[in-house]
């Protein structure tokens, strides 16, 4: 029987945070994990923008209803990319 989630240890719980966003003006809620959010901004600062610009370039570009999960296969596509081609960051 699994362990209920407060008897978890630490490194195998999901810590999933609620950030509001602006988008065009429009202010918009995105839940991702704590590992997701600090990749989005990593990617943002390796790119020169804030992860709000960044967020906004997702949210022109995706293909799904989910902005939360257009970011994380962002993230994920970003670091595949960056595992096929290490020079490129």
């Amino acid at each position: 029987m699994p362990k209920p989630a407060s008897d978890m240890p630490e490194r195998q719980r999901s810590w999933v945070n609620k950030r509001t966003v602006s988008i065009s003006g429009h202010h918009t809620s995105v839940n991702l994990e704590d590992a997701f959010w600090k990749a989005l901004k990593e990617i943002a600062a390796s790119k020169g923008v804030r992860a709000s610009q960044l967020v906004a370039t997702i949210e022109s570009e995706r293909q799904s209803d989910n902005l939360s999960s257009a970011i994380r296969l962002f993230v994920l596509n970003y670091y595949r990319g960056q595992s096929r081609n290490p020079s490129v960051l």
